[in-house]
């Protein structure tokens, strides 16, 4: 059985967000230029935060690993999409399909650990201020860091692992345009019911959980908020907040809205499309929610740039 299962698979064939060749060129266009806005964006989020040192606090601190992961995550999909259109093939291999699973599910649950450390950050900030200072220690601030990385890893490793386990037949099609967790699970023709309790703990453990440690954070904010007298204090508070508020917001709700759109229409094709939101929209999205109404960011920018002339 061994020796059948690695003959028969030597490669997956990704079907993309369309298989019509007339819409290549201009899915080409697009994908590459979001992806290019990605990388830029927020390698000069990284690079502002690196190079000015009143940037250097627990919240810039966690906005540039967040800025890294969204690097990272765009680049486990979109090059081997745009290699693939480039040389109008559909293939790729049986280990590079499980790599770009692992990584996948590496930075996915990575940006949502980042996203709950943030949220804990604006919490300390905003409900205990007077000992902000003492609370987000550098010490703490690694920490955190480290344990969503490791988290992370253990998780993608597991879920790889299980991926590694199942028997594939003929069908080596995925209606996606990356190696999607769940499509490859589909295809398998062995017990799949182990894969399966694996990702629906791993979902509601890893993904619920985060989400209830966000709200939680806001419930309090937002009370810590309430019981501030003047409306200058509330508008100061809540403006500490607000990107990040904005940012988990579209994170959630495009995760939320690829999940039932895809239960909803069970259109493979569909969720591909709406999944490019997550994936692809909210990472390019994030570097101009972050500095466009934030006068550190830019004035950190000017100076970067102004210094190099």
């Amino acid at each position: 059985m061994g020796s059948e299962n690695e003959t028969r698979i030597s490669e997956f064939l990704l079907l993309g967000i369309s298989e019509e060749s007339r819409w290549q060129p201009l899915i080409f266009g697009l994908f590459l230029s979001m992806y290019l806005v990605t990388v830029l964006g927020n390698l000069l989020i990284i690079l502002a935060t690196i190079s000015d040192s009143h940037l250097h606090t627990p919240m810039y601190f966690f906005l540039s690993n967040l800025s890294f992961v969204d690097i990272c995550f765009t680049s486990t999909t979109i090059p081997k999409m745009l290699v693939n259109i480039q040389a109008q093939s559909k293939a790729i291999t049986y280990e590079g399909c499980i790599v770009q699973i692992y990584f996948f599910i590496l930075f996915g649950v990575l940006d949502n650990f980042l996203l709950t450390v943030m949220a804990y950050d604006r919490f300390v900030a905003i409900c205990h201020p007077l000992h902000y200072t003492v609370i987000m220690n550098r010490r703490l601030c690694v920490s955190l860091v480290l344990a969503s990385w490791t988290t992370s890893a253990l998780n993608s490793l597991l879920q790889s692992l299980m991926v590694l386990r199942l028997s594939f037949c003929t069908d080596l099609e995925i209606p996606h345009f990356f190696c999607e967790l769940n499509q490859v699970v589909l295809l398998a023709c062995s017990d799949t019911f182990p894969n399966d309790m694996v990702m629906y703990f791993a979902a509601g453990l890893l993904f619920c959980g985060p989400l209830a440690g966000i709200l939680y954070s806001y419930s309090k904010i937002v009370s810590s908020i309430r019981a501030i007298s003047s409306a200058q204090g509330k508008y100061k508070a809540f403006s500490t907040c607000a990107s990040h508020l904005s940012v988990v917001s579209l994170f959630y709700c495009t995760c939320l809205g690829v999940y039932f759109s895809s239960s909803a229409t069970h259109n493979s094709h569909s969720s591909a499309t709406a999944s490019v939101m997550y994936s692809v929209v909210t990472p390019m999205l994030n570097p101009f929610i972050y500095s466009l109404r934030n006068k550190d960011i830019m004035g950190a920018l000017r100076r970067l740039f102004v210094g190099k002339l």
